[in-house]
């Protein structure tokens, strides 16, 4: 998958000189640079929380039967987790090359811990009452893992959603000093630019990004977990 080459120019014409934040440039830039960007930034950390979540929420399910495996599974995602960013990304390159999988892969590789975690607590804070009345209606074992254990685990999957989007919605950022994607791009090029306008202005898009994302998520939560919602 190729990715656009996104340039931040060194806009210094008569309407920006000698200013701290010029909104020329961004008028200038928007739809070339920063909306593209912008656009990339939001459909990679989709993909990747996605990923992750599909992952994370099939460890789980496996885990809550099988202790060696969540053992080894959280050992495998807490070393992912620990590994420095850019070291990471770095050490994908050779493997998968510089594209945007390599991304993908990192960001997906870093929500798993929070993920999986969260997956498995929901999974087993099921009332045991509430599981001894779904064995006692004949269910099977499968039919309770599905669809009482899994449903009374959301809450818990989507607090770990929260925390797996506003971070790869930062780490992508990072991203971008290995493979040119996302906000990440014309940050950079801002920053070895020493342009404060381009600074300003993708910082601020990656952080209104973050806070919007979030506030979508707590809403889906609310969607798919009435119950909860009407416990309180």
């Amino acid at each position: 998958m190729s990715v656009p080459t996104q340039v931040i120019p060194n806009f210094s014409g008569p309407n920006c000189a000698g200013q701290f934040f010029c909104w020329d440039w961004v008028g200038a830039n928007w739809s070339s640079v920063l909306a593209p960007a912008l656009i990339q930034h939001i459909w990679i950390s989709a993909l990747a929380v996605l990923f992750g979540l599909v992952i994370s929420i099939a460890a789980a399910l496996y885990a809550v039967r099988n202790s060696w495996f969540e053992k080894g599974f959280s050992a495998f995602a807490t070393f992912l987790y620990t590994v420095p960013a850019l070291a990471f990304f770095l050490l994908m390159v050779p493997i998968t090359g510089l594209n945007v999988g390599t991304v993908l892969i990192g960001l997906t590789g870093y929500t798993l811990l929070l993920l999986f975690a969260n997956a498995v607590t929901g999974l087993r804070a099921a009332p045991p009452e509430t599981i001894a009345a779904a064995d006692g209606m004949g269910l099977t074992r499968n039919q309770v893992l599905f669809k009482v254990q899994l449903p009374l685990a959301l809450p818990s999957i989507m607090a770990g959603v929260r925390i797996a989007v506003v971070t790869v919605i930062s780490l992508e950022t990072v991203a971008a000093q290995v493979v040119q994607a996302g906000l990440g791009t014309p940050l950079f090029n801002a920053q070895r630019n020493v342009f404060t306008t381009g600074l300003i202005t993708t910082g601020l898009l990656a952080i209104a990004l973050a806070l919007v994302a979030d506030a979508l998520v707590v809403q889906l939560q609310k969607l798919v977990t009435p119950w909860a919602r009407a416990s309180r």
